[in-house]
């Protein structure tokens, strides 16, 4: 089995600037720069056998070459905040992108994701102990956060460790778009 999912890479520039976000909360664990991506479809543990053909598949998948927007910052888990996010805007190409994901995976008889797509980077993962109100603080210093767009020339098969927080990612396979 392997922990597999699909992704656009942030450009260094873009991730310089995302990193500058990071620091001000005590005891969050801050990813790593060279970790940051934006999910198009977490596939989960994938027997090795239906990981070759999740790889066929994303190869078919066209897309041309489209502009990214970070912009804004949020978290998940609201009354048990978990991680903290730069927001990403979501383009009709990037919804396109990850809907062809999603529909490669359910051809594959992989479950379907059962969360609504919301675009992000993830900044930082939170211990069980943080509150809201510990965190409110953050969220409005870096509310009005923007970061440089980018192109996106292609998107990765990545995989990740089983436990939580996944990293180190391994790009395991780049599909570059169709008009690079």
């Amino acid at each position: 089995m392997i922990r597999l999912f699909s992704a656009l890479e942030i450009p260094d520039p873009v991730a310089h600037r995302l990193a500058l976000l990071q620091g001000g909360l005590e005891g969050a664990r801050w990813i790593g720069r060279e970790s940051f991506h934006i999910t198009l479809r977490f596939f989960g543990d994938v027997p090795e056998d239906v990981a070759a053909d999740l790889d066929e598949a994303l190869a078919e998948t066209e897309s041309g070459c489209f502009d990214v927007e970070i912009e804004g910052t949020g978290e998940f888990g609201h009354d048990k905040p978990r991680a903290l996010w730069a927001g990403v805007r979501p383009s009709p190409a990037l919804l396109q992108l990850q809907g062809r994901h999603e529909s490669a995976s359910r051809r594959l008889g992989l479950s379907s994701d059962k969360r609504k797509f919301m675009p992000h980077v993830t900044l930082a993962r939170l211990n069980a102990h943080f509150s809201p109100v510990e965190i409110i603080p953050w969220l409005q210093a870096h509310s009005l956060f923007a970061a440089p767009g980018f192109t996106a020339t292609s998107c990765v098969l990545m995989s990740a460790r089983s436990h939580t927080g996944g990293g180190p990612y391994v790009v395991e396979r780049r599909y570059p778009f169709t008009d690079i």
